[in-house]
């Protein structure tokens, strides 16, 4: 399994990115795929998913700011932000499970300028 995030970057503060992970294989066929992010210091927690049965969590800190797509067609996860704030500033992974084991991408970077 590899997975490639891109389109992170640098943005003011209440601006939007939009980050997308590359899957390899058919993304349909993982038990379960979301985004996490790690600021300096902190440990990595996790942003958003998708729940086995198909439905979305988020964390609260970006409840009703980000939203995380999937298209089966390209095989990509995406993760729609809005109204970004400095303390979103951190490098934000893919994570997938498939059969039990976890992978990682290699993260993007994110930074949102006061």
């Amino acid at each position: 399994v590899e997975l490639v995030e891109s389109g992170g970057g640098l943005v003011q503060a209440g601006g939007s990115l939009r980050l997308s992970c590359a899957a390899s294989g058919s993304i349909s066929s993982y038990d379960m795929m979301g985004w996490y992010r790690q600021a300096p210091g902190k440990r990595r927690g996790l942003v958003a998913r998708f729940t086995e049965d198909g439905n979305t969590f988020y964390a609260d800190s970006v409840e009703g700011r980000f939203t995380i797509s999937r298209d089966n067609t390209k095989n990509t996860v995406d993760l729609q932000m809005n109204s970004l704030k400095p303390e979103d500033t951190a490098i934000y992974y893919c994570n997938a499970f498939l059969s039990g084991l976890g992978y990682w991408g290699q993260g993007t970077q994110v930074t949102v300028s006061s």
